[in-house]
C-alpha cells in the first residue's frame, strides 16, 4: 500500500515515514502544501496523512480540493490543536478520521489500517486465498500447516495481490501501490519480486496461486 505523508515538521514527517517503512507500506512525503496537493491529485494513494497547518496552503484548503476533484483516497488530518471546531472542519472538508497530536505511532498505524481496510472493503482482518492467510497486524503468512517468512517489500507486494484477489494487477498498479516514488519502472524489480513470492508461495503445493497474463500483469486465485 501506498502512503503520502504531508508534513512540514521534518523530524515528524521522517518518523512517520521510517515507521511506515518498516510496516511495509511504501510512502512519499511533501513538506508543505502545495507539493501536498499536487501529489495527491497525480498519484492513486490508498491513504493521505494531512496535517491541517501547513505552509502554503492548509490541510483544510486542500481536503476540499481534492474532494471538489473527486479524489476518494482516506485522508486522515493531524492536527497539534484539539479543538472540537478544528475536528469538524476536517471532517466538513472530507477527511475520514482525525488524530491530535502528540500520538502513539500504535494509533496511527491502526488508523491507517482501518482505512485500507474500508477502502479495500476487506470486512475481517486477515486475507485468505484458498490455503493462504496473511494478517496484516502480526504481519504473518501461512499455507497450509506452513508458516512462511516474507520481506517487508514481499509482504507488501503479496498484501497488494490478495487485496486484489481474482483480479489482474497491472505493473503500474504494483509500481504506484507498493514503491515509493523513486522506482524505476523499467526495471524489472516487479518481476524479481513476484518470482520471489512464486517461490516461497506456491513452491511444493500442486495448486499455483500466483499467476501471470502475458502483456498485462499478474493475478491471485485459487483456481
Amino acid at each position: 500500500m501506498r502512503i503520502l505523508v504531508v508534513e512540514d515538521e521534518r523530524k515528524l514527517a521522517n518518523f512517520i515515514k521510517r515507521g511506515l517503512k518498516e510496516q511495509g507500506y511504501a510512502v512519499d512525503v511533501a513538506f508543505n502544501g502545495t507539493d501536498g496537493l499536487f501529489q495527491a491529485k497525480e498519484v492513486p494513494y490508498d491513504v493521505i496523512i494531512l496535517d491541517v497547518m501547513l505552509p502554503g496552503k492548509d490541510g483544510i484548503y486542500i481536503c476540499r480540493q481534492l474532494r471538489k476533484k473527486n479524489v476518494s483516497t482516506p485522508i486522515l488530518m493531524l492536527t497539534a490543536r484539539d479543538d472540537v471546531e478544528d475536528k469538524v472542519s476536517g471532517l466538513d472538508a472530507g477527511a475520514d478520521d482525525y488524530l491530535t497530536k502528540p500520538f502513539e505511532f500504535a494509533e496511527l498505524l491502526a488508523r491507517v489500517r482501518a482505512l485500507i481496510r474500508r477502502k479495500h472493503q476487506v470486512g475481517t482482518t486477515k486475507l485468505k486465498v484458498a490455503d493462504l492467510e496473511l494478517d496484516p497486524l502480526t504481519r504473518k503468512v501461512r499455507r497450509a500447516d506452513k508458516e512462511i517468512s516474507l520481506t517487508s517489500t514481499e509482504f507488501a507486494l503479496l498484501e497488494y495481490l490478495m487485496m486484489n484477489a481474482n483480479q489482474v494487477v497491472t505493473r503500474t498498479m504494483i509500481s504506484e501501490h507498493v514503491w515509493n516514488d523513486d522506482f524505476d519502472s523499467l526495471s524489472n524489480v516487479i518481476n524479481v519480486y513476484v518470482n520471489y513470492l512464486r517461490k516461497k508461495i506456491d513452491q511444493g503445493f500442486d495448486k499455483k496461486l500466483i499467476h501471470s497474463l502475458r502483456g498485462t500483469g499478474y493475478m491471485i486465485k485459487a483456481d
